[in-house]
């Protein structure tokens, strides 16, 4: 019988048993907000399926995925669910410390939602001067190079990148088509701040350089794109970034698996 991959399907001895292979734990965290008119606003569900399958194929284990996540930026939005930076810090760090008290160490975070990061970097950083562990974080959504988005999107390139856009939407419709609308989609103007054009969520252009400055989804656009273009996406697009994405992560485990984390 295959070895279960997912730990709300094992019981507990069965868990205490495959401690013995020193199996990696992934620690899933994805994000409950807005994607543009077309998409589902659950897109934790897109980190917990390809984290299944990257659990599967590197012989890892993955925890049950945290829905929800730092998006505050969303929050003119309803129906997104943020945490607030602190709680996050708390519900990571207690998940990691249920299984360093266990001296179970090879930890790797899989985030699926860029707004996370900097606060997992505030974590995993805490977590390495008390408790003397290096982990690292797999952000999903940014695993892909230039390289890989000029072979996605052909000439487009990177430029398919944003908010509303992709790889969101071609992950879903190649995961869940049938909760896609593309259908809602409408034309939507790029509003401007202090004059300026945004650059991503959280900043404007000023002479070609990024001005960080505290947006919300509502001072970029009306209808929730922020970048990129939806109707460029496919389901064939979703899976070549799902399997890149599968392969570079299965990859980066079968190396970590091997090496200690002891900072």
């Amino acid at each position: 019988m295959a070895s279960k991959h997912l730990l709300k399907d094992l019981t507990w001895v069965e868990f205490r048993d495959r401690l013995k292979e020193k199996p990696v734990i992934l620690l899933s965290f994805g994000s409950q907000e807005e994607q543009g008119p077309q998409a589902p606003m659950g897109d934790y569900m897109l980190t917990e399926s390809i984290v299944a399958r990257v659990a599967e194929e590197a012989g890892a284990i993955a925890a049950p995925t945290i829905p929800f996540g730092y998006a505050d930026y969303f929050r003119p939005v309803p129906g997104g669910i943020q945490l607030r930076p602190e709680t996050f810090r708390a519900v990571l760090e207690d998940i990691c410390a249920n299984f360093l008290d266990h001296d179970i160490d090879h930890l790797v975070i899989m985030n699926g939602h860029s707004g996370n990061f900097p606060l997992i970097d505030q974590s995993i950083r805490k977590l390495k001067q008390e408790r003397g562990v290096w982990i690292p974080c797999l952000n999903l959504w940014r695993l892909m190079t230039a390289k890989e988005w000029t072979e996605f999107h052909g000439e487009r390139g990177i430029s398919a990148l944003g908010h509303g856009g992709d790889p969101m939407t071609s992950v879903y419709l190649h995961l869940f088509p049938e909760l896609v609308r593309m259908d809602l989609i409408e034309p939507g103007e790029r509003k401007s701040v202090l004059g300026l054009p945004p650059s991503g969520l959280n900043a404007i252009k000023f002479q070609g350089v990024d001005v960080n400055v505290a947006l919300d989804i509502d001072d970029i656009c009306d209808n929730g794109i922020a970048g990129g273009e939806p109707t460029t996406s496919s389901a064939e697009i979703g899976k070549k970034i799902v399997d890149y994405i599968v392969n570079f992560s299965v990859a980066f485990l079968n190396y970590f698996k091997n090496v200690d984390t002891k900072a």
